[in-house]
């Protein structure tokens, strides 16, 4: 699932002063890229492989609720944003919905009577999809979706994020592509990935940097920001090109297996991406993920070598990789019994070495790489305080059914000890990150304490 919720900053940075000028700039309805025939009809299959390549179910879909039927509660500093019903439901959901309306939802951001929806929905992506794919998804909603009537709580923000007339200044400042698809031509398999990437995938959403004023900063392969890494919910979103860069750090088999099992020789998703695997990416066909992968391999010029098999069915054990001196120099005092060893060395060696070994390196498919892992070394350190705290949690997929778990360490270490653990990890092998402080710990324990 993504939140996106940083977008709705933008209405602030905007200012009240930027929406009371736009306050008259009427409503655009964008035209189709391409008119469909009257009497087309979407392939077999389609319409709901287009719900699981956008990723629907995992914002519509309340925990322990009805798949699509909405109320998932989505928390912002400026209020709570309930996500909608999309089920068939003539009352409660969108049952009466003409296609026309929910294609301006799709590429808009306008619901039906004009209402505007907050970006929480990447209609700034979906706008990039093919007429096609939009028409397939509303045929199968409204046929093959049961509905489910289900109220859902209506969305308010805080002043002056309650005043939706606002948001259209923040879509003419965001909404600056035109609809549809626009293919690079490198080959039929990396176009189909690029088109993948760019819109129902939305990857940009939390791989893209923000504007000043919230808009993605990067949508499609023509924008020099696109997919240079972002912030979401506290989250790092890595930079999916450029040097470091996962894209061109790992094989393309090994980018596709992340994609379809959230695992692969390097690393786990985690977080916001592991919804998307467990939601969309695991229902994709091996063709579309290697397409993505390919695509994200040569984005940046780098020669596609793709794979004769697609090897996302378990783990593939690789050649123990070369370790830099620094490397060397951690693996070597982890185990050596060294009485002036740091406090952080010695948690590691007591809680960590088991699963992730001297050299940081882990079991491939298994347990993740920490040296060069960007969750380790993340601007943002939230969500590696949280793994150390809390545990973590890798679902089953259909290729790798087997879930993955580690066991949190929130009653054996004090937020001290965490904070020691933490900062060694950033620095271990080559690592180089900062510090992380007792207080940053003592902040996501109480944070995780009141849910």
């Amino acid at each position: 699932m993504k939140t996106f919720l940083r977008i709705i900053g933008g209405l602030a940075l905007a200012g009240v002063i930027a929406l009371l000028a736009f306050i008259f700039v009427p409503v655009q309805v964008s035209k189709p890229a391409r008119e469909l025939a009257a009497d087309w009809q979407p392939e077999p299959g389609q319409g709901e492989y287009v719900l699981h390549a956008s990723d629907c179910v995992a914002c519509h879909t309340a925990e322990g609720g009805e798949p699509l039927a909405g109320g998932r509660a989505i928390a912002s500093p400026m209020g709570t944003i309930w996500s909608t019903n999309i089920t068939p439901d003539p009352e409660t959901g969108i049952g009466d919905w003409s296609y026309e309306e929910f294609r301006a939802a799709m590429v808009d951001g306008i619901a039906r009577g004009g209402t505007h929806l907050y970006p929480a929905m990447p209609y700034e992506n979906y706008r990039l999809m093919k007429e096609e794919d939009i028409r397939a998804l509303y045929d199968y909603i409204m046929a093959d979706i049961a509905p489910v009537q289900n109220e859902v709580q209506e969305t308010h923000l805080k002043f002056p994020f309650n005043l939706r007339f606002g948001i259209r200044a923040w879509n003419w400042l965001a909404l600056t592509h035109d609809v549809g698809f626009d293919p690079v031509g490198t080959s039929d398999l990396q176009d189909r990935g690029q088109y993948l990437v760019e819109g129902p995938g939305h990857c940009a959403a939390c791989h893209s940097p923000r504007t000043p004023f919230m808009a993605q900063d990067g949508v499609s392969t023509s924008d020099d920001g696109f997919l240079t890494g972002g912030v979401i919910d506290g989250w790092n979103a890595p930079a999916l090109r450029g040097e470091g860069s996962v894209s061109q750090a790992w094989p393309v088999e090994q980018l596709a297996a992340y994609l379809a099992t959230g695992r692969n020789a390097h690393s786990t998703a985690n977080g916001e991406m592991g919804l998307v695997v467990e939601h969309s990416l695991q229902h994709l066909t091996d063709e579309d993920n290697l397409a993505m992968a390919a695509f994200l391999k040569g984005l940046d010029g780098a020669e596609v070598e793709l794979p004769k098999s697609f090897a996302a069915t378990g783990p593939t054990p690789l050649p123990a990789p070369e370790t830099d001196a620094a490397g060397k120099a951690t693996a070597a005092m982890l185990i050596e019994a060294n009485p002036d060893m740091p406090l952080g060395a010695r948690l590691y060696s007591d809680n960590c070495i088991g699963c992730h070994f001297a050299n940081g390196k882990g079991a491939p498919g298994i347990f993740p790489e920490l040296q060069n892992n960007h969750l380790v070394t993340g601007s943002e350190t939230g969500p590696l305080i949280s793994v150390i705290l809390n545990g973590a949690e890798m679902p089953g997929t259909a290729k790798r059914p087997m879930t993955l778990r580690m066991q949190g360490y929130r009653d054996r270490m004090s937020d001290e000890e965490i904070a020691e653990l933490a900062s060694w990890l950033r620095k271990a092998w080559g690592n180089e990150a900062g510090t992380v402080t007792a207080t940053d710990v003592a902040t996501v324990r109480a944070a995780s304490d009141s849910h």
